[in-house]
């Protein structure tokens, strides 16, 4: 356990430098400029000049260069969010509509690609970042949003499946921003969310937490899953580890959003 933990917290210094900077305490136009800045090498090819782009035929991903800060964090909720959604998901996939907010350069949407998912709408509020998406060539419509500063730009019961992987945090999106996804949700489509569950971050999880159990309670969704993960991504300090282990812990949830129930005549 030792040497894993020393392996684990042995990151590059810019890369803790960049990930504190995003998880830190800035306002909101200071942490879109850091996102905007962080683009390109969030997941860029080492030692290529372009994005990581999706194989370019089945099976190549396991043989392609790992993207640079992603690979050095071994950042799983892509692949993990990915893989609940599909295991919940009841038919083929290749029909559905999927929102992929705060998507970013498009991890979440090459593992639901490889998963059969393609019809795939995404928000971001970076520039920088929807720029990165967009050159995947994975998504059909982009647009930029701030979750929790407006309202998602999708009419209500527009999607089959709505996913937030690394948003939902401190400083991030607020838990108050919950309900919006369910708004552009379809009555039986399902929600993928995810949280760390590192010590910065325990406080935002017991309000997501509560917040998810409310909805739940008031009948708008039915909890499918929720998945707690060990070896979420590397800790970034010795305070923010697991027990030690050099790595930070995380959940998936997946809900499904109730039918709207049918008013009583009379």
């Amino acid at each position: 356990a030792g040497a894993r933990s020393r392996r684990g917290m042995r990151l590059a210094a810019g890369v803790r430098e960049r990930v504190a900077a995003v998880h830190g305490g800035g306002g909101l136009p200071e942490r879109l400029r850091l996102y905007d800045g962080w683009a390109a090498r969030y997941d860029q090819v080492p030692g290529g000049p372009g994005p990581f782009r999706s194989p370019p035929f089945p099976g190549a991903a396991d043989r392609c260069v790992p993207p640079q800060d992603v690979a050095a964090l071994e950042y799983r909720a892509p692949e993990l969010a990915a893989a609940s959604l599909a295991f919940a998901f009841p038919a083929p996939p290749a029909g559905a509509r999927l929102l992929d907010v705060a998507c970013g350069t498009g991890l979440v949407a090459r593992e639901l690609h490889r998963r059969g998912f393609r019809c795939l709408h995404g928000v971001d509020g970076s520039a920088g970042m929807l720029e990165r998406a967009r050159s995947t060539g994975l998504y059909r419509r982009l647009r930029p949003c701030v979750l929790g500063r407006e309202p998602l730009p999708a009419p209500a019961e527009h999607y089959d499946a709505v996913t937030v992987v690394g948003a939902l945090g401190e400083g991030q999106v607020p838990s108050t921003a919950v309900p919006e996804l369910l708004r552009v949700t379809k009555p039986g489509g399902f929600l993928c969310l995810t949280t760390r569950s590192n010590p910065s971050n325990l406080r935002y999880k017991v309000e997501l937490e509560a917040a998810l159990e409310r909805l739940e309670r008031q009948g708008a969704w039915q909890k499918v899953l929720a998945r707690e993960v060990e070896h979420w991504e590397r800790a970034t300090s010795e305070e923010e580890s697991t027990q030690g282990t050099g790595y930070i812990s995380g959940v998936v949830y997946v809900y499904r959003k109730c039918p709207v129930p049918r008013l009583e005549e009379g």
